[in-house]
């Protein structure tokens, strides 16, 4: 009989506690609601930092995977606000060589326009062009940046450290200045061989490919992704500081003289001016000419003059028969000329 009671008084227990608890949980809102707040919103912290982490994009990926080829090869020019502004901006005058080129045309689809500034951004927007904005640290890089001033050196070292990312991103691409015009499609005259790590332009060419002694322009050059010209670049930009009064094209010149390309194992090449000229050394035939590069020329409003009248010569080789192809000449460069003696 006390067994019997016993079981009942236990069971009663039971029962009080279980319903006891089920009240805090459950029934009682000025207790329960702290605690069920705590555990959902914990929950939803969690599955936002997930969310955000999931759909999180390197945006520079995204502008180098939209613009590149299947192969993960693009062009790359960069510009800032002197470039875009003018009667007849330097951006425009870039992208009529694609327009009036052989076999050019198609080649914009694959060019990302870096802008240094809010206004060449917006430009490059406005064209509908591929385009990626470059963070600069507040550093203003919007006006003209004259040749090798300050500024210029400083411009030019951005770049080279935004184009170190590009390699360690993966891919491939063709550098060019935006004083560079594309006559005809260069790949064909490139070799798209995977062991060769770089082709860079020269300024004068001294007729052997394979040979540190031609002098290079930065100007123009294709490179692939690797190791090796990742180190290149690393130790490029390593020098920065350690060479006040040179521009990046200068240090890259000492660092091959040295021997880094060797000691790196890259194979590079340097390319002809008969197919890559420039306003240094014309190229000699007009029917394999590829790009015409506004180097040995100090302002922009120089280059403008002499590439414009680069672009008329074009025109005229284009209309004119054979016989006159054979007594073709570019015309002077006298704008670039003259910018040395302001």
């Amino acid at each position: 009989m006390d067994t019997s009671k016993n079981r009942l008084v236990d069971y009663a227990l039971y029962l009080l506690l279980f319903f006891g608890f089920t009240y805090i949980l459950f029934l009682n809102p000025g207790k329960s609601r702290p605690l069920l707040s705590l555990r959902m919103s914990q929950c939803q912290t969690s599955k936002t930092t997930q969310y955000q982490m999931a759909v999180y994009i390197d945006k520079l990926d995204e502008a180098l995977s939209t613009s590149s080829t299947e192969n993960k090869t693009l062009i790359i020019c960069i510009v800032n606000k002197a470039y875009v502004e003018g009667d007849k901006p330097m951006l425009d005058l870039f992208l009529d060589g694609f327009w009036v080129g052989k076999d050019t045309k198609t080649l914009i689809n694959h060019l990302l326009i870096v802008a240094m500034d809010q206004t060449s951004y917006e430009r490059c927007k406005f064209l509908k062009l591929h385009c990626y904005k470059l963070e600069t640290d507040d550093v203003d890089f919007d006006s003209e940046k004259l040749y090798m001033s300050d500024d210029f050196i400083k411009m030019m070292w951005r770049r080279t450290l935004f184009l170190r990312d590009v390699l360690k991103h993966g891919y491939n691409f063709i550098y060019t200045d935006t004083d560079v015009l594309w006559l005809r499609n260069p790949f064909p005259h490139l070799s798209l061989n995977k062991t060769m790590d770089l082709q860079i332009s020269t300024d004068n060419f001294n007729g052997n490919q394979w040979s540190e002694a031609n002098p290079i322009n930065t100007g123009f050059y294709m490179i692939n992704s690797n190791n090796k010209t990742i180190a290149l670049f690393d130790s490029w930009y390593a020098n920065k500081d350690n060479s006040t009064g040179l521009k990046e094209q200068d240090v890259l010149v000492r660092l091959m003289q040295k021997g880094l390309f060797r000691k790196l194992g890259l194979k590079v090449r340097f390319l002809n001016t008969v197919y890559f000229s420039g306003f240094c050394q014309d190229s000699r035939d007009v029917r394999a000419v590829t790009t015409v590069h506004a180097n040995c020329c100090r302002s922009i409003t120089a280059k403008l003059a002499d590439l414009t009248a680069v672009i008329h010569d074009w025109k005229r080789y284009k209309g004119s028969s054979d016989n006159q192809t054979l007594t073709f000449r570019w015309s002077n460069h006298t704008a670039c000329r003259n910018s040395w003696r302001h």
